[in-house]
């Protein structure tokens, strides 16, 4: 995601808590079974998503709050130059071809 929109708030940071408590209680479970490497495929796809949610978490930083994301877009609009210059004289037909130079 790199779009400027994407926020990481305490609601995100708190289910990347959660996703990890429940990948080390499956780890922890796995292993009171006698299953650790057994799981190996369910603990890989587990593994990946707290990965990406990591990688997320430590970035975070660089993710803009909605506020800053809006102002973002007003100066980026503001920044846009007019299609119609201040040089172009006014043609009160607008519809003929300018003659060519």
């Amino acid at each position: 995601m790199a779009e400027h929109d994407e926020v990481y708030d305490q609601a995100r940071a708190d289910r990347l808590a959660e996703l990890l408590r429940v990948l080390a209680n499956r780890i922890q479970e796995l292993d009171r079974l006698g299953q650790l490497l057994g799981g190996a495929p369910e603990l890989l796809r587990m593994m990946g998503d707290a990965r990406t949610e990591l990688f997320h978490y430590e970035v975070r930083s660089t993710y803009d709050t909605p506020e800053v994301a809006d102002s973002r877009r007003i100066v980026e609009e503001a920044q846009r130059q007019d299609p119609y210059s201040p040089d172009d004289p006014e043609d009160d037909d607008p519809w003929r071809q300018r003659p060519t130079e």
